[in-house]
């Protein structure tokens, strides 16, 4: 069972350790550069494939070098595992008994990018994990299996990637031997009853204020440490939100600071407890600390640039 393995984070290095146990032939990973400006908040696959003496490569998909190596190789199988770029055909057509994507959804729902942070910004109450053939059309193949996971109220990004490397363990162990076997379903997705996000960016944390308090709430969390954050500003200063609450009796001009101990901003619909945050560049606080060190008062108002620009 010959295998290729395009991996990254730790969604690549449950598969790997997967596929070993299963009895896969692993010829060769491809994976990205660990970049020391990331939050590595998982396993390295580099370093896995180090410990594992599994041959990694360093390629672009689309790079001669990569065909020629897979070419030679000759697998029985591809597998991708979270990794970010689209395979074509060149490279899906060499795998002789199947390519497999692993996606953190429940496909055909958040297909794409950063589903992990959409569905706690859209609110979800169920995630999950998708094991699909792969075409050249991102995460559109026919479904191979799928295990739901519950999205509790108090889940982070982080708390609910943790749910979902442990969801990814239990269905990769049971289908990746029914995958050798031959014996796997196969459910056609239809694409017209899910839908398709894009990359999220530092920016898109920018909170705005006229929002619900519970859209706001979620999109804290969604965003929260080790992602980038939350933000508005107070002034010329950049407030990052790391953990918030909701008071949904509390009401005010959306942005307008309500309290200060708790530090409260009133949202379009309720308001927001400010738990934790931090000024750019400066000490994780609680939201009585922070309104503190910026002087706020009730009255003043949150903005969505800073007063500087």
């Amino acid at each position: 069972m010959k295998t290729i393995v395009f991996a990254y984070s730790e969604f690549g290095c449950i598969g790997i350790e997967a596929l070993l146990v299963a009895g896969y032939d692993i010829a060769a990973v491809f994976t990205y550069r660990d970049d020391p400006k990331e939050a590595m908040f998982f396993r390295s696959v580099t370093r896995l494939c180090e410990e594992r003496n599994l041959p990694v490569h360093m390629l672009e998909v689309n790079d001669a070098g990569t065909l020629a190596l897979l070419q030679g190789s000759a697998p029985d199988y591809v597998f991708s595992f979270c990794y970010r770029d689209l395979l074509p055909d060149t490279i899906l057509e060499l795998a002789r008994k199947g390519a497999y994507n692993l996606h953190p959804s429940l496909l055909p729902h958040y297909r794409g990018r950063a589903p992990i942070n959409w569905v706690l910004v859209k609110g979800e109450k169920v995630t999950g994990v998708t094991l699909h053939h792969m075409i050249t059309r991102a995460d559109a193949g026919d479904i191979v299996a799928q295990k739901a996971v519950d999205i509790a109220y108090e889940d982070t990004a982080l708390t609910l990637q943790k749910k979902l490397w442990a969801a990814t363990t239990e269905l990769l162990t049971v289908q990746l031997p029914l995958i050798a076997q031959g014996r796997t379903a196969r459910l056609p997705q239809d694409i017209s009853r899910g839908n398709y996000w894009g990359r999220r960016r530092p920016d898109d944390g920018l909170i705005d204020w006229s929002q619900p308090a519970e859209t706001v709430r979620n999109l804290v969390r969604a965003v929260t440490q080790p992602y980038p954050g939350a933000f508005t500003y107070a002034g010329e200063c950049k407030l990052l939100i790391w953990d918030s609450s909701v008071d949904v009796k509390t009401t005010g001009s959306p942005g307008a600071v309500l309290s200060v101990a708790p530090l409260m901003i009133a949202c379009g619909e309720g308001a927001l407890i400010v738990k934790a945050g931090q000024m750019e560049g400066g000490p994780y606080l609680s939201g009585e600390q922070l309104a503190q060190e910026l002087q706020l008062k009730t009255g003043m108002r949150m903005s969505s640039q800073s007063m500087a620009a």
